[in-house]
């Protein structure tokens, strides 16, 4: 029997099957892996990040503070953050611009504003 005759004798059903029943298995053994040891269950409290006691009290000191304040001083304050959330967010979007910047092989990339200049050598 030719390799031609083999193939025009397969059913495309039972090569579909095969495909989709490897598929199958190909997906419970990726699931089988993905479930964690535990399952799905939350972590308990006290394998919870070191940490977050300690900002939770820091939370609690700063808006305990904040209400404490007189509502045009607390105004002038929400007003000075706003001003510095601004100057960071200004910082971050400078900063992201820079790395989008292309850099040449062997070049310090270029300052806003700078720009080279050939110098002929004699």
């Amino acid at each position: 029997m030719s390799p031609e005759s083999t193939m025009a004798d397969s059913d495309p059903l039972d090569d579909l099957r095969a495909q989709v029943r490897a598929t199958t298995e190909a997906a419970e053994r990726l699931i089988g892996d993905a479930v964690p040891p535990r399952g799905w269950s939350t972590p308990a409290p006290e394998e919870t990040a070191p940490f977050a006691d300690e900002l939770q009290a820091l939370t609690s000191l700063v808006s305990a503070l904040r209400e404490l304040l007189p509502p045009d001083l607390r105004e002038q304050l929400n007003d000075l953050l706003r001003q510095l959330l601004l100057v960071l967010r200004a910082l971050i979007d400078w900063w992201v611009s820079r790395l989008d910047e292309p850099v040449t092989a062997g070049a310090a990339p270029a300052t806003a504003g700078s720009r080279g200049q050939d110098i002929p050598i004699a």
